[in-house]
């Protein structure tokens, strides 16, 4: 008897139904941006969002977020609408409005308002960008049931009080500044009751300039709601009015590439604005930024979302508006002759079809290019998204299959397609090969394991996503523990090793010592210690990364909690899975230009010869091509400008102009995590042909600094950290200026260097609900007693933890002084009450700094 075999999901792109341009709208954030900084402009402006939802400015919800602080930057990285959550003013949630009837609470309220619109009128062009909402799930908080409501009643059964509050903040607003806008009602689903609201605003003439609500359901509810609230537009005789669905998503879903492509399809197909939901920490763009500069796998999605253009075109799923299926979104560009596809959600195999494939856009074969965007957990740096394919395939009575193996449903994939037959030479995966283990699967010896989970799943969303939904603890003070995974590799090589693992900052064995060390061997040699990553909850997932020398064949990795060479356990963690990863013998990043963002009337062109890949940027004077690229630390990059022809152009990373652009490997200082490597047309034409991205040669001169052998003044003092280089660091830095630390550092030339300073930051006062509310420290830097910079420092969750964070700087020939000073910083209005601890007064801890030039030679001051 043969056993059946299944038939692959067929996941149709019809390239001859057009949907409408591309809108871009589901990479909105809600308490995404924390200030300036945090996370990175570069971060913040890869991801493309429109939209951001944040608390009214001076609120003392959470820390961080103030609307007219994140304001600008946002602005600047290219953002179009700040959504001001007025009643964020308030703590808790539901809100605690002071007064003690339901009168007094909205005349408070009101006032407010009136404040927060009188601040917005000082910003000159910046307020056009500026969208109020006047209230936040209304039902369930100012006009619910609970203690905080208006009178004890929901508006949905009485809705006097609510209407009338509405009426009365839009009168406030408009009369105040008549251009404003207003959001709402901004429930927290789509109620039946939403028709009333509409009814009343449009007898009243209060309706909202951008209607508003959550979708913390379903993708398939994305769809569904809008197709019925447009439906009653037509019905009542308003709009259509812009929609911004400013909530959405569950904690399951977010750091999930493969679950968020869902949602991402049905917000695209619905053009509306969308707003990732806060479930965590604010100023990671909800689990898409690592660190400050870092990107986890979920950012690279919505960098392949943020970068489609032309017009979307229609989808057929395999099985339509189904979550946790094969879903998908995907564009054609007839001026780039391009059509892209992302799409994910399903594992195993599947057939991606492209129907009605023009052969006056795309030829008689086309140009076929694969990648994965993993998933790398909440606080998992990720790199660049993984080449899988790159092939051409014929065009077969207007279709091209792509077959499709070994999907994993929680990473998503992008295709690609360009013309073919131009003699583009295929380029090999990124890796080799990888495997998976899962510490449920593993062998554990010793005492105290404990099996945990299950995680998040599609009956628990309310928990983190968990590969395979269990992990593993046991690794801990006083543990035996030792974590055996039994693993088989291909051939002889040195393998990628990925821990994923976790520690939360706050229970009581990681309170104190930070972050959870663990012992490697393989096959019982190499001893080697492991830091594993802190999260602010468990199951927040990080991994930690070393390579092992391996044979073809069988081997034992252990994690153990002691070693007899190298000491004990100091902790508790939890582990999820291991990774094993062989990559290609050439570590060269490659990025063709063909495939990045292009402006200033740059364009695709597939009439070159020899290009590395289907097609080159041709930029006029003034044209740009831009490439989101991936450097593992701060430091040196070999880096390669592939040009065709004798055109020149203009090289800047991270907004720092470099120079002209140079045929041939320049080294060039990157910053860990995503860099914005832009090339600007200087001639009449320049043809680009791809970025490629080298490890370092040692040719721009470092020089490290302990911060413990500074100049300290005040408060600021050497103490203990283990994790510290030389297990020494300085805090105390700030409550003034007085309480200072400066540092001498040399440079070789004058011109612009980046100031690598390794940090810790642990505050984190308490939440009112489950965010945690991590606090950013700021630190005021100063170069030879020069104006001083303000730079933020993200949490680290732990004073014991150690990261990095470059900051541009100008230094002078010869010795300069480099000093770090702090202080609380001032609301708006100027007090500097801070009852809540939301604004800290010190610099984070700092451990060392690290002065490398931007670029050889002498760089521009």
């Amino acid at each position: 008897m043969t056993a059946e075999v299944p038939t692959p999901d067929r996941l149709t792109i019809d390239l001859g139904t057009e949907t409408g341009p591309f809108h871009g709208g589901a990479s909105g954030t809600l308490y995404g941006l924390y200030g300036d900084g945090v996370p990175s402009r570069v971060v913040v402006e890869g991801m493309y969002p429109r939209t951001v939802t944040t608390k009214a400015q001076d609120g003392v919800q959470h820390p961080g977020g103030d609307a007219l602080e994140i304001l600008p930057p946002f602005v600047a990285a290219g953002g179009k609408d700040v959504y001001v959550y007025l009643p964020d003013f308030y703590r808790g949630f539901p809100y605690e409005w002071p007064g003690a009837t339901g009168e007094e609470r909205l005349a408070g309220h009101l006032d407010v308002i009136r404040r927060q619109v009188e601040h917005v009128l000082t910003l000159g062009e910046l307020r056009s960008h500026v969208v109020y909402v006047p209230f936040n799930e209304p039902e369930g908080n100012m006009f619910g049931e609970g203690e905080w409501s208006y009178d004890g009643v929901s508006w949905r059964i009485r809705p006097d009080h609510y209407f009338g509050a509405w009426e009365a903040a839009y009168r406030l607003i408009k009369d105040l500044d008549p251009g404003a806008r207003i959001a709402g009602p901004n429930t927290c689903v789509l109620y039946p009751e939403v028709r009333d609201f509409l009814e009343f605003a449009k007898s009243r003439d209060v309706l909202p300039d951008i209607v508003t609500w959550h979708e913390l359901s379903s993708p398939a509810e994305v769809r569904t709601n809008t197709a019925k609230y447009r439906a009653l537009e037509r019905e009542l005789g308003i709009g259509p009015l812009p929609v911004n669905i400013n909530e959405y998503a569950h904690n399951y879903h977010v750091s999930v590439p493969g679950q968020m492509i869902q949602w991402i399809a049905a917000i695209e197909e619905s053009k509306v604005d969308a707003d990732l939901a806060y479930w965590n920490i604010a100023g990671n763009l909800n689990d898409s930024a690592v660190e400050a500069n870092k990107a986890n796998g979920q950012w690279w999605l919505y960098n392949a979302y943020g970068q489609l253009t032309g017009n979307t075109v229609r989808v057929v799923a395999p099985h339509p508006n189904v979550q946790y299926t094969l879903q998908g979104v995907a564009t054609l560009d007839r001026g780039k002759r391009q059509a892209r596809a992302l799409f994910g959600g399903a594992g195993g195999a599947a057939d991606l079809v492209f129907e009605h494939v023009d052969e006056e856009v795309f030829g008689s074969v086309v140009h076929v290019r694969l990648v994965e965007i993993p998933w790398t957990g909440q606080v998992g740096a990720s790199e660049q998204p993984l080449r899988l394919r790159d092939e051409e395939l014929p065009v077969v009575e207007g279709m091209v299959t792509v077959g499709l193996t070994g999907l994993d449903a929680m990473s998503a994939c992008q295709v690609i397609l360009s013309p073919g037959g131009n003699g583009a030479k295929s380029l090999p995966p990124a890796v080799r090969w990888r495997g998976t283990y899962e510490a449920e699967d593993a062998t554990y010896t010793g005492g105290g394991y404990t099996k945990n989970g299950p995680e998040g799943s599609p009956s628990a969303v309310d928990r983190f996503a968990t590969s395979g939904g269990y992990h593993v603890g046991g690794l801990r003070t006083g543990s035996d523990g030792v974590l055996a995974f039994d693993v088989e590799v291909p051939q002889d090589g040195t393998y990628e090793l990925l821990v994923f693992a976790n520690s939360h900052n706050l229970a009581d064995l990681v309170r104190e010592q930070g972050p959870t060390n663990v012992f490697l061997r393989v096959d019982g040699e190499d001893p080697r210690e492991l830091r594993l990553p802190l999260g602010y909850k468990w199951a927040v997932w990080g991994h930690t990364d070393t390579r092992v020398r391996l044979t073809a064949g069988r081997h034992r990795i252990t994690l153990a909690a002691q070693d007899p060479e190298l000491g004990v356990t100091q902790g508790d963690a939890v582990v999820d899975k291991l990774d094993l990863v062989l990559r290609g013998e050439d570590e060269t990043a490659l990025y063709d230009a063909e495939f990045a963002d292009l402006g200033g009337g740059a364009r695709v062109s597939h009439a070159h010869r020899g290009a590395s890949g289907p097609g080159v940027a041709v930029l006029p004077r003034g044209g740009t091509v831009t490439f989101w690229a991936h450097a593992a630390d701060d430091g040196e990059a070999s880096v390669t400008l592939d040009v065709l022809g004798p055109g020149e152009g203009v090289l800047s990373v991270n907004g720092e102009e470099i120079g002209r652009v140079e045929r041939g490997a320049v080294p060039l200082f990157l910053a860990g995590g995503v860099n914005k490597i832009t090339v600007t047309g200087a001639s009449d034409r320049l043809i680009v042909d791809r970025l490629r991205i080298a490890p370092s040669r040692g040719l721009l001169p470092t020089s490290v600094y302990a911060a413990e052998e500074g100049v300290l003044t005040g408060t600021a003092r050497v103490v203990g950290h283990s994790c510290a280089h030389g297990g020494k660091a300085v805090e105390g830095v700030g409550a003034g200026p007085a309480n200072a630390l400066s540092l001498t550092v040399t440079a070789d030339r004058a011109g612009r260097h980046a100031l690598t300073v390794r940090y810790s930051n642990g505050e984190q006062p308490p939440s009112t609900h489950y965010n945690p509310d991590p606090v950013c420290r700021h630190a005021d830097i100063s170069v030879n007693g020069g104006p001083a910079h303000r730079v933020l420092f993200p949490t680290t969750f732990h004073f014991n933890n150690f990261w990095t964070l470059a900051v541009p700087v100008t230094l002078r020939p010869g010795p300069n002084t480099v000093t770090f000073t702090s202080d609380r910083l001032p609301d708006l209005v100027g007090g500097t009450e801070d009852t809540y601890g939301r604004r800290s007064a010190y610099a984070p801890v700092i451990d060392q700094v690290t002065v490398t030039p931007l670029a050889q030679g002498e760089g521009p001051a």
